[in-house]
């Protein structure tokens, strides 16, 4: 009886064991099918089922992961397979995939981690020292980023991906001919790389040699010939490489194409404009501008920079009310061209609105910080605050103008001005010395010190 009842009871443990490894298999073949047949929900109640009789199942654990990652849910893919790692170590293919979430969610750091621990269990992928050199490249260590980059090359030398990387790389840190050299070989590795030609592209611009640009840009327009942006970006590029005529050739033949794009005629209209202000054989150059700025410029969409071009225009043409109002509409769309800003400020002062001048420079000074040209223009901020009367922020920005630029008299001039109407006699006579040191012979100094002179007896 003892030893039928233990028979029993075995027979039902291993029946019971038997049944459970069935259901387990026949959930995994059933999301595996809903998955095949892209039945993502289905998928993760069946892995979901599989990994309640396994817990301990790496493959369930890892196919539900995949399921998550395939309906976007990060955040439930990156813990199924931190599972599925953890309950195998030496398999690579769920911390493949985990680093992969991670990049995705943008724990740049921390995918690199995990794509390290994943070549030390293998060191022979490729892709995997490319995977981790793009993550260190988007965690800003740019160097590290190289070394996994070429560990990548060294294992498949044509990896055009990894080139372009490291250029990058090499671009942020200054390294422009190394970036040059990295963008060179992967265009010649994979030609149809459009990313990489538009950074060899940026790399000519920035380092003068307009007629490679030109020949990168044209290739890309021709391998992307839907986009009309292709097409204008190659008549800029003509425009940048001196050749003007090439580029309005370039942009009427492109507007051809596409007589309704906008953007053509503000480029079209930049080329003209840039004729009519370094060319005196076009006396034709400066209407050309301002029928196609015009045009640009009326658009609901016309961007900032669009309107900024049109009230150059205009200002050069002598019409300053006009080119006021259209530069005071161009800081104020969203993103502000800067230069919008300073010529705003230039129209203002040249029709005596000078507290809109101040205000305009003030903020075009905002946006570029205390660049080459901070003591010329902190100077002309303070010479506006005297003509608006705020005595204040004059000899505020003329003081900040005369310690950026010492072997310049004119601050000290508008300075002695400000001291003199704020009747601050000291003031203003320490400014008049000190003008007098670096031009003895100033004649506006040497009148306000008669004056200063003749209030203090």
């Amino acid at each position: 009886m003892v030893l039928l009842a233990v028979s029993a009871v075995a027979g039902a443990v291993v029946y019971t064991a038997a049944a459970r490894e069935r259901d387990y298999r026949d959930l995994l073949a059933s999301g595996d099918a809903a998955l095949a047949n892209e039945q993502t929900f289905s998928a993760i109640e069946a892995y979901s089922g599989a990994i309640a009789l396994r817990p301990d199942s790496m493959y369930a654990h890892l196919r539900r992961g995949e399921t998550y990652l395939q309906r976007g849910d990060l955040d439930g893919a990156a813990r199924d397979l931190r599972t599925a790692a953890a309950l195998d170590p030496t398999a690579t293919r769920p911390l493949d995939e985990w680093g992969e979430v991670l990049y995705r969610q943008q724990r740049f750091r921390r995918s690199a981690e995990v794509y390290e621990s994943r070549l030390r269990l293998d060191d022979r992928s490729a892709s995997t020292y490319y995977r981790l050199g793009l993550s260190l490249y988007r965690d800003g260590a740019f160097d590290k980023a190289i070394a996994a980059l070429e560990q990548a090359l060294r294992l498949e030398p044509k990896m055009a991906e990894a080139r372009y990387v490291i250029g990058l790389s090499h671009r942020q840190l200054g390294h422009l001919p190394d970036a040059q050299a990295a963008f060179e070989t992967a265009v010649v590795e994979s030609p149809g790389l459009i990313a990489a030609r538009e950074e060899l592209a940026d790399v000519y611009r920035e380092t003068g040699r307009r007629a490679e640009e030109s020949r990168q840009l044209e290739v890309l327009a021709g391998i992307d010939t839907g986009r009309i942006d292709r097409r204008i970006a190659v008549g800029l590029s003509h425009a940048r490489a001196g050749h003007a005529d090439l580029a309005v050739l370039t942009l009427a033949n492109t507007l051809e194409q596409a007589p309704e794009n906008l953007s053509i005629y503000a480029a079209l209209g930049r080329v003209w404009l840039d004729i009519a202000e370094s060319r005196t054989d076009r006396p034709d150059a400066l209407a050309k501008a301002l029928e196609a700025l015009e045009r640009a410029a009326s658009a609901p969409s016309a961007t900032s920079e669009t309107k900024t071009l049109y009230g150059r225009a205009l200002l050069r043409s002598e019409q300053p009310e006009a080119a006021e109002r259209v530069l005071q509409q161009a800081t104020e769309r969203y993103p502000a061209d800067p230069e919008a800003f300073e010529l705003y400020a230039q129209v203002a002062e040249r029709l005596r609105h000078y507290d809109v001048a101040r205000t305009s420079l003030l903020s075009y000074s905002a946006l570029v910080g205390e660049d080459a040209a901070f003591g010329d223009r902190a100077r002309r901020i303070g010479e506006l605050s005297l003509l608006a009367n705020d005595l204040p922020a004059a000899i505020q920005w003329l003081d900040r103008a005369a310690a950026a630029t010492p072997t310049d008299v004119r601050p000290l001039v508008g300075l002695a001005e400000a001291h003199i109407k704020a009747s601050d006699a000291t003031a203003a006579a320490d400014a008049i010395t000190r003008g007098l040191a670096i031009d003895p012979s100033n004649t506006t100094l040497l009148r306000l010190q008669r004056r200063l002179a003749a209030r203090t007896h």
